[in-house]
């Protein structure tokens, strides 16, 4: 289990990663693009979001950090453009997690499975952190 970083931009997370990568002495990040995800027959993706980063990771000095740029049209606010991410690779302790934090904060996206991951979700707690959930095996959300 892990708490990771999620920070995200407003269309220029390719230049913040490959600087950051830069800056630190990475490894270039591999980029996945919002065009590279799978398409959706019941989403038609915006001309304008295929080449914004979806998601990236570079490792700094044992901490992972995660970066992506906001889908065109979501809100962003310089500041508020950070999230915490819990990794964990047994699904009850992320389910727990999840549903504690959730008590009097707000979900964005229940606990399901994605292409990335067989258990995603996103909520902003009750103090206003925002958080990501994600786990890292293979085991069904339930």
């Amino acid at each position: 289990m892990s708490i990771e970083v999620y920070l995200n931009f407003n269309g220029n997370c390719r230049e913040a990663v490959t600087f950051y990568a830069e800056v630190f002495g990475t490894e270039q990040p591999q980029i996945m693009a919002f065009g590279d995800a799978p398409p959706s027959p019941d989403f038609t993706l915006p001309e304008e979001a295929k080449d914004l980063v979806m998601h990236t990771r570079i490792n700094i000095k044992g901490s992972t950090v995660m970066f992506s740029d906001v889908f065109p049209g979501m809100p962003f606010v310089v500041g508020n453009n950070v999230s915490l991410t819990f990794v964990g690779d047994d699904i009850e302790e992320v389910q727990s997690a999840f549903h504690k934090l959730k008590e009097g904060g707000k979900v964005a996206m229940e606990l399901q499975e994605t292409f990335w991951s067989k258990c995603y979700g996103s909520l902003t707690d009750k103090f206003g952190i925002e958080w990501q959930f994600n786990l890292r095996s293979e085991e069904d959300c339930g």
